[in-house]
């Protein structure tokens, strides 16, 4: 058996208290994804963790890159025929977590995912490297395939089949919006008395703030 009860570390770098805090989880979200980027080394601070509710009625996490943040929600892009895709086609309720080392933060996002606008997809897609564009066409996410080369010779006759031509971007693929209906914000405390503050919508659309026990 491996012992991992050694492995601890004191959080002490910052404090999360409810002076001075925005109205609302986006600024905040904002303001700490900010402070990530600028760290120096900081690599993919978008990373996220989203977690759906499989067909099998088993939950599941992978890790997807943020792509869009509004005050609105959450944007990541994905194929829709996919595992997870086909799970939020079934249950759209969805959490997307961040974990930013440095700063000793996470962000959990509770929320219903629903798919952007077919244009919206449309553009980012265009904007992607023709390499990312043709593995999106070319990979049945999710499903099992017989070899590595299976999907490389796929690859290489859909390069050739479209050498001349704009590769456009197929039904099965596209975004997601994840409109939060909470918000979490956990800061690393010395002693694991850790802050915890969490927005939650409410029927008039305002945010209620609380602290939770860490």
């Amino acid at each position: 058996m491996k012992d991992l009860s050694d492995y601890r570390k004191s959080y002490e770098k910052s404090e999360l208290i409810e002076k001075g805090l925005p109205e609302d989880p986006i600024t905040l979200f904002r303001n700490w994804f900010a402070e990530a980027e600028a760290y120096e080394g900081a690599t993919e601070v978008n990373a996220m963790t989203v977690s759906t509710i499989g067909l099998d009625g088993y939950p599941k996490a992978r890790v997807v890159l943020l792509k869009q943040f509004t005050y609105e929600g959450f944007i990541f892009y994905t194929n829709y025929a996919s595992e997870k895709g086909k799970a939020i086609a079934e249950n759209p309720n969805v959490c997307l977590s961040f974990f930013w080392h440095e700063q000793e933060r996470q962000v959990i996002i509770k929320g219903k995912a629903e798919k952007i606008a077919p244009n919206l997809s449309d553009g980012y897609f265009e904007s992607r490297p023709i390499g990312s564009r043709l593995g999106a066409v070319v990979s049945p996410q999710s499903e099992v395939i017989p070899s590595r080369t299976y999907l490389e010779e796929k690859l290489i006759a859909l390069e050739k089949e479209n050498e001349h031509k704009e590769v456009l971007r197929p039904e099965y693929w596209g975004g997601y919006i994840v409109k939060p209906i909470s918000v979490e914000f956990w800061q690393g405390r010395a002693n694991r008395l850790h802050d915890r503050l969490r927005y939650s919508i409410q029927e008039d659309f305002a945010w209620q703030v609380e602290r939770l026990a860490p």
